[in-house]
């Protein structure tokens, strides 16, 4: 039913929110997208109602850069931030209350994914190393220690018994929840991890790199990538979609791709941005795809024709990062230029 719903939607500049005092860094709705967060250089997060653009709650604590922020979806009462000063931090949403703060890293917190069930989290972190947190104790479970290079990329597969990690060392590693150990070792990359994903299911994965290639993985048999498809330039990030049917990636050059998983060709090609793509997301019904770019600008992409169907403006710099609500009735954009943007189909 959702997947059969119209998809030619055009958003609309909902409200413009003048919300920190430093670029923003990362941006992510909760499960029905009546709340978003923003993390900021000026160290703070803040938490947002989406439909009358309040702050709620303004989450101070962190001593450096809030790098990465995180909902515990699907139920939204707790959030997650992590910090350039080494630590993460867990948040109650309804009062902004502090309720821990995770030490043991030694080096920028830049990643972390909450376990389904909200009773464990990850961190990852520049100094090459993952933590798998207890939740209820606030006890360091495991150490992810096995990498020889900083780890920019971390989440948890739906049952919450694998983790998938990404890092500059080449390579992406699938560890056992419940041991720390490593399951998958994904080492084909001839230079630097900027994202991996598991499917939905968790059966696939896929990475990128800046050796410019993009590999999708087959858990049945992980010791060789099923696919690898080339750019020409360095790739910042790949995604599925939901319903793992498609692959979309983005690059430097300003291009991004749409690859069909069953078929394991490529589809479209997306161009028009005129500055580097360093984020790409799908719509929860896999009919657009969302691209934020170094020109100030986000384009809505149709995922059937690879057309661009409507362009964000009003940026005064770089955009970092952007999100859909499940829904797909807003999307959020946050820019370098310390504002963020809603946008929204309904008006």
């Amino acid at each position: 039913m959702i997947l059969s719903e119209k998809k030619d939607k055009k958003y609309i500049l909902y409200k413009t929110l003048q919300c920190h005092e430093l670029p923003l860094t990362n941006c992510c709705f909760n499960k029905n997208g009546s709340n978003f967060l923003t993390g900021s250089y000026d160290q703070t997060c803040i938490i947002w109602d989406t439909f009358s653009g309040k702050k709620l709650q303004q989450l101070k604590g962190h001593n450096n850069v809030v790098y990465t922020v995180s909902f515990n979806l699907p139920f939204g009462d707790k959030v997650a931030t992590g910090s350039f000063d080494k630590t993460a931090k867990i948040w109650n949403v309804s009062n902004g209350q502090l309720l821990s703060t995770y030490e043991g890293h030694t080096a920028e917190v830049v990643c972390l994914s909450f376990e389904q069930t909200s009773k464990r989290f990850c961190t990852g972190s520049m100094d090459h190393t993952g933590i798998i947190w207890d939740l209820e104790t606030d006890k360091k479970l495991y150490n992810l220690d096995e990498h020889q290079g900083e780890i920019i990329s971390i989440s948890y597969n739906m049952e919450g018994d694998k983790i998938l990690t990404g890092s500059f060392d080449y390579t992406a590693k699938i560890w056992d929840t419940y041991n720390g150990e490593v399951i998958f070792d994904l080492k084909e990359h001839e230079s630097e991890i900027t994202s991996c994903q598991f499917n939905f299911p968790g059966n696939m994965v896929v990475t990128s790199s800046i050796d410019k290639k993009c590999k999708l993985w087959d858990l049945r048999n992980a010791s060789k990538s099923l696919k690898t498809f080339e750019h020409d330039a360095e790739i910042m990030e790949a995604c599925f979609n939901l319903i793992s049917t498609k692959i979309a990636s983005c690059s430097i050059n300003g291009k991004a791709y749409i690859y069909d998983v069953k078929t394991l060709n490529e589809e479209h090609v997306l161009e028009g941005h005129c500055g580097e793509v360093s984020k790409i997301i799908f719509d929860s019904r896999s009919h657009n795809i969302l691209t934020a770019s170094s020109d100030k600008t986000c384009r809505l992409w149709d995922v059937d024709t690879g057309k661009c169907k409507q362009i964000l403006e009003g940026h005064q710099d770089e955009i970092f990062s952007c999100a859909f609500n499940y829904d797909g009735d807003y999307l959020i954009t946050a820019s370098k230029d310390n504002s963020c943007k809603i946008w929204s189909a309904k008006i």
